[in-house]
């Protein structure tokens, strides 16, 4: 399986990670054109620096001639320009990506639903835009939780909204060309001291960011100053399956994406290593078998006075939250009443989270949870080339050997409607393709 581990011994932001996919392989040029295309007068610049000594690609999101900046220095530079005049609750501002919310100036500011908008205009894939939907829901809901409002009453400050989406919408792209099947985080260093923002002085990490980051293990080093962002964390929230120790792997590419500031005796960098992941067993053999082990949560509930409109809707937006999968079975309840078993699988740091949704969603007055183990098949793509355009093969390995293929829904969905050609015929055409490769 091929895997991707974060280290966030100096935090994570959505511009660090940006510069460590640049770094670890993922063309500029397509994040360039990627930003480009989403027509909201920014661009990207890309440059070498040192931090600490690291060398590491330094990305800056540039919004009208203007580099984006953490929040502290966005507001000691405004302080100086209005002759050290302070700023109250509300007051707008040019505001950097972490630090999102603008409850008071909704004119000047982007709803959640005009931003999903814009992602699902964006010219990516549908991959991209549902990793980009998941990572902006989840920051939503953050900020919504934190400041209680409902998630679709959460604006974004204009400025702060328009870096979010680059950062976003690049993160999603990026993550879908580095073409890793698990992402990895290691414990988050979020930095210390406080911060201050819109909302006045807060203690690190703010208030979002440690909603974000509930469940995921996260500590303080000795930089007092914030390293994790909202951005940021909602990026590991979405991407992470698990977080913890490095996992067994062998290290193929390694990147480093440089924060903002260069703090002495620190590095201050996100750094990603890709490999492939191995048996300690056996690691100096080559793999007889590839499965990945991970622990799910289950949560089930029971509904026999729902509607199937309601249980689809509330089936999508646990999707959307982070549910791994949700399902549904017919069962016979007792007095002999049809109901449903709605079923969700998930990462045991959303079990709560998502267990509030469905109690807030649907009409159950109870929910079972345990714990499991999901074993699955390492996992690898290979790419054919119809007469339509390319198609990616998901392949899993078992034993050492490729024991099962298929290929990409969303590949073969997407060109059967480009070139109004039945789905089945470009799905039947990609898996004979990839045959005729596979035995010469």
């Amino acid at each position: 399986m091929r895997i991707a581990y974060l280290d966030g011994f100096s935090g994570i932001s959505g511009d660090m990670f940006l510069g460590a996919l640049i770094d670890v392989g993922v063309p500029f040029t397509l994040l360039q054109q990627t930003v480009a295309a989403l027509h909201m007068g920014a661009t990207l610049e890309l440059s070498r620096v040192e931090r600490n000594g690291i060398s590491a690609a330094k990305l800056d999101v540039v919004i009208d001639g203007q580099k984006d900046m953490p929040r502290e220095e966005v507001l000691a530079q405004k302080h100086d320009e209005e002759g050290g005049q302070g700023h109250g609750e509300g007051t707008d501002f040019h505001r950097p990506a972490d630090d999102h919310i603008d409850e008071q100036h909704h004119a000047h500011g982007r709803s959640l639903a005009t931003i999903l908008g814009i992602i699902a205009a964006a010219p990516i894939s549908d991959r991209a835009k549902q990793t980009a939907r998941e990572i902006f829901v989840a920051l939503a809901a953050a900020e919504a939780k934190v400041h209680n409002v409902e998630v679709a009453d959460v604006h974004f400050h204009e400025v702060g909204a328009v870096d979010a989406i680059v950062d976003i919408v690049g993160a999603a792209v990026g993550c879908e060309a580095l073409n890793v099947e698990q992402y990895v985080c290691s414990p988050l260093n979020v930095g210390g001291g406080t911060v201050k923002c819109a909302h006045g002085v807060l203690p690190v990490p703010a208030p979002a960011t440690l909603e974000l980051l509930r469940g995921f293990p996260i500590y303080s080093g000795a930089v007092q100053k914030e390293l994790v962002t909202p951005t940021g964390a909602a990026i590991v929230r979405v991407l992470a399956t698990r977080c913890g120790p490095r996992p067994a792997m062998r290290t193929e590419k390694i990147g480093y994406g440089a924060g903002w500031r260069d703090f002495p005796h620190h590095a201050n960098v996100l750094r990603i290593t890709v490999g492939e992941a191995v048996d300690l067993e056996q690691s100096s053999l080559i793999p007889t078998e590839n499965v990945w082990v991970e622990e799910v949560i289950v949560l089930e509930a029971n509904l026999d006075d729902l509607s199937p409109q309601i249980i689809g809707y509330v089936s999508d937006r646990l999707l959307v939250e982070g549910g791994l999968d949700v399902f549904t079975t017919a069962v016979q309840m007792k007095k002999g009443r049809p109901g449903t078993l709605l079923t969700v699988l998930a990462k045991p740091q959303d079990e709560s989270r998502l267990r509030e949704l469905l109690f807030r969603e649907s009409s159950t007055l109870g929910i079972r949870s345990r714990h499991e183990k999901r074993h699955a098949l390492a996992r690898r793509h290979e790419t054919v080339r119809t007469a339509w355009g390319e198609v990616r093969i998901k392949i899993g390995i078992m034993n050492g050997t490729d024991s099962q293929f298929a290929p990409e829904f969303e590949d073969c969905r997407r060109i059967a409607a480009e070139h109004d050609v039945p789905l089945k015929s470009v799905m039947q055409e990609a898996l004979r393709l990839y045959l005729d490769k596979k035995h010469g």
